[in-house]
């Protein structure tokens, strides 16, 4: 809003003509004088309207204009706002995204950004091939929305700074989420199968897979597990943290993803028999490095006690399910699993999502609703099988 200083017979109106790509305010002003004979009342009148002129113009006529390249101000938005205001997890998934997004939209000034050229980015996300985890598959419609809600959050930042008045991507189309795509996860038999063979595999994938199975755990809330997690008096384990990676620091830990995945499971006793054993395996390890052991209390390390990195736990699967000829649906598999066995064990909405770690039930029944139906239907029939009628039939 513009505003006046009286000076002598004339006024000096000021008003902001935005902010420099540092975030410094810059103001522009000029000098009215009003006409001779002017009344008091006249004059403003004819101030106030001056002002609401000069102010418009101002707007109109910012001194950026946000011809600033797009990878310049986004590592500016980088520094200034996500490293000082969100968390290391949000940080990550940013630095993550910020290289592929650099790569197409980094060179193009943003006022000259159009939702077409954004629309063409995101369109190549889908495309096969666009996903280097998966071989010949493109990123997911949830994956995509991240990469275009990351672009979103910098012309956001532009706006706000009043270098940009507009946001091209809310004109872009996302892939559509595909919210009624069963989980893909073992049957029963898989499961058994998959436990049968994991008897050969090294003691520490015993112990991380069999806690994905029967815990339900996010792969970033395994790697975070230590020992002093583990209750094996009353074998419960309480998730207290997560391991992310970024690029910058690495391998890092981190507050879990919500308040409520802060949770305590008690599971099978023979889990804890198993940790128990693995600790004692770490043990004999940090005997034979000595000074070379890189101490910081997880279950699951590198060879030199370090935390283990997030893809080796991928990896080693993969390699393994290949071996061993089983189906290989990823890591989070498990997790989806762990959720349906505890639907169609009778298990609440309410308890499943607190199992889960979930903020909401709404976010559990989303994913997991026909689970949820399928699982009401076979309780139903069970009902009608367990207490036949003879009433409401048609007599012969």
């Amino acid at each position: 809003m513009a505003t006046y200083t009286k000076r002598g017979s004339s006024y000096r109106i000021r008003a902001s003509v935005g902010y420099t790509p540092e975030g410094k305010q810059v103001m522009k002003s000029k000098t009215w004088t009003p006409t001779p004979g002017m009344t008091e009342r006249q004059i403003e009148k004819e101030l106030n309207r001056q002002m609401v002129l000069f102010d418009e113009e101002c707007r109109g006529s910012s001194l950026t204009d946000g011809h600033i390249k797009f990878e310049t101000f986004a590592r500016q938005w980088m520094s200034e706002y996500v490293e000082k205001s969100l968390g290391k997890r949000t940080q990550a998934s940013y630095a993550y995204m910020s290289e592929r997004i650099y790569a197409a939209l980094g060179h193009l000034y943003m006022d000259k950004i159009t939702p077409r050229q954004i629309q063409k980015f995101i369109n190549s996300l889908s495309e096969p091939g666009a996903n280097q985890m998966k071989d010949g598959k493109g990123l997911s419609p949830k994956s995509v929305k991240n990469f275009l809600s990351m672009i979103s959050a910098v012309f956001a930042y532009a706006i706000k700074m009043g270098m940009l008045q507009y946001n091209p991507c809310r004109a872009v189309t996302l892939p559509p989420l595909d919210t009624g795509k069963e989980k893909q996860c073992y049957t029963m038999e898989e499961a058994q199968a998959f436990l049968d063979a994991l008897v050969d595999a090294p003691l520490r994938w015993q112990v991380f897979f069999a806690l994905a199975l029967f815990g339900g755990f996010r792969r970033e809330e395994l790697c975070g597990f230590e020992f002093q997690d583990f209750d094996f008096d009353q074998h419960t384990v309480s998730v207290r943290r997560a391991s992310i990676y970024t690029p910058a620091a690495g391998t890092v830990t981190t507050p879990t993803k919500t308040v409520k995945s802060r949770r305590t499971l008690k599971l099978p006793a023979w889990i804890f028999d198993l940790v128990k054993k693995l600790r004692v395996e770490q043990a004999r390890q940090r005997l034979a490095l000595g000074d070379q052991w890189k101490e910081c209390g997880r279950l699951f390390t590198r060879a030199d006690g370090s935390p283990m990195s997030l893809d080796q736990p991928y990896k080693w699967l993969r390699s393994f399910c290949k071996e061993k000829k089983l189906p290989f649906y990823g890591i989070h598999q498990f997790r989806h699993l762990n959720a349906s066995l505890l639907i169609y064990n009778g298990e609440d909405v309410r308890a499943v999502s607190a199992a889960l770690g979930h903020s909401q039930t709404s976010t559990t029944l989303n994913i997991y609703a026909h689970t949820f139906e399928t699982a009401q239907a076979r309780a139903c029939d069970a009902l009608a099988d367990a207490l036949p009628v003879k009433f409401g039939k048609k007599q012969a």
